[in-house]
């Protein structure tokens, strides 16, 4: 079993016409060489979860930060001009609390964090994730 220290937020960086299914992450990961989506949920824009890869296994979602980490994406992060924003829909913020809630349960002591901390070349997730769910935070 994994030692899960940290629950990382993305977005898919997509406009909001555009989708990002795990298949369709599934598809872009591995037009870059990797072995498939590197996220472990995808959140859609309807609220529904998607499985990407299995908890169980390492993600390729945070660059020196998979082994011991969990991603999360949410589909969106562009407006129509493709501008980074918050595109987050009220049923994906409910089902991201929800799925964040779970895991918080499963992992107690994992900090939930933003991409963009991470990286700060990246606007992603396009939102403060840590204040966000700072009731959750260890």
């Amino acid at each position: 079993m994994r030692i899960i220290t940290l629950i990382i937020i993305h977005c898919s960086a997509v406009r909001p016409w555009q989708q990002s299914s795990v298949e369709d992450i599934d598809r872009w990961h591995r037009a870059h060489g990797w072995k498939g989506c590197g996220y472990h949920f995808v959140v859609r824009r309807d609220g529904s979860v998607e499985t990407g890869r299995p908890v169980e296994v390492i993600g390729s979602h945070c660059q020196n930060h998979n082994r011991h980490s969990i991603g999360i994406c949410y589909e969106g992060g562009l407006d129509n001009e493709g501008r980074t924003t918050d595109t987050r829909t009220e049923a994906q913020k409910t089902a991201m609390r929800q799925l964040i809630e779970q895991l918080h349960a499963q992992y107690p002591k994992a900090l939930i964090m933003g991409h963009n901390v991470f990286n700060p070349m990246k606007a992603c997730p396009c939102f403060n994730a840590a204040d966000e769910y700072r009731d959750l935070q260890p």
